[in-house]
């Protein structure tokens, strides 16, 4: 399991779940859009503060982000 794919398939999910644009998670964590967007895209290897201040910026536990989901 690529761990940076599920925690950017886990972001992008969650965000869109909240009705919120990557800028609006920038605005409220400090992370850049680019940096995000590189997140989604699985392209990111982020640390497990970084996974922390973003999941409190959607709202959801740190847990979430790092979730097993259906795909392989």
């Amino acid at each position: 399991m690529d761990m940076r794919k599920l925690v950017g398939r886990n972001f992008a999910r969650l965000r869109r779940e909240k009705g919120l644009t990557q800028e609006d998670v920038e605005t409220r964590s400090g992370y850049s859009q680019q940096y995000l967007s590189g997140l989604e895209r699985g392209r990111r290897n982020p640390s497990i503060i970084t996974i922390y201040h973003i999941a409190q910026a959607l709202g959801v536990s740190h847990v979430e982000l790092v979730a097993p989901d259906d795909q392989p």
